[in-house]
């Protein structure tokens, strides 16, 4: 199971610069990157580049779990993709594809096998879905 390939996908009313941006600086990051509102990222650490590491702290609000989420970055085309490897191994992509003045993020990942595909991609989702609110709303 752990070599399925999950997708999920949304499209933001948002130039392809500013959702890279916004998708990648950990001043913004910090305000999307959670799948609920009783959930929260207090920081996110960043070293764009090939080799480089992707850090980010999830937690509950209310301090009853959380979590540090782990990635070193393969591939990065600025503006297009990044790739990146999740500490248990599993490969993840993001693609950033500019359709005039809206931009479509698709995150292709590969489940883990704790929790149901209909759970990991309802979360993925949850989170991307919060990405496309933040962008749109600035």
């Amino acid at each position: 199971m752990g070599s399925q390939q999950i997708t999920v996908q949304s499209t933001i009313s948002a130039d392809n610069k500013k959702v890279w941006d916004y998708y990648n600086q950990p001043e913004h990051i910090t305000h999307w990157n959670f799948a609920s509102d009783d959930w929260q990222c207090p920081w996110a650490k960043i070293d764009l580049r090939v080799g480089g590491k992707y850090s980010a702290r999830m937690e509950a609000k209310d301090g009853s779990f959380g979590f540090e989420f782990e990635a070193t970055y393969d591939k990065v085309i600025d503006q297009k993709l990044i790739g990146y490897t999740m500490e248990d191994g599993r490969k993840a992509t993001v693609e950033f594809e500019s359709l005039g003045n809206n931009t479509q993020v698709t995150v292709k990942f590969d489940a883990e096998n704790e929790n149901s595909i209909e759970m990991q991609q309802g979360g993925w989702q949850a989170i991307l879905d919060n990405f496309k609110k933040y962008v749109e709303s600035r």
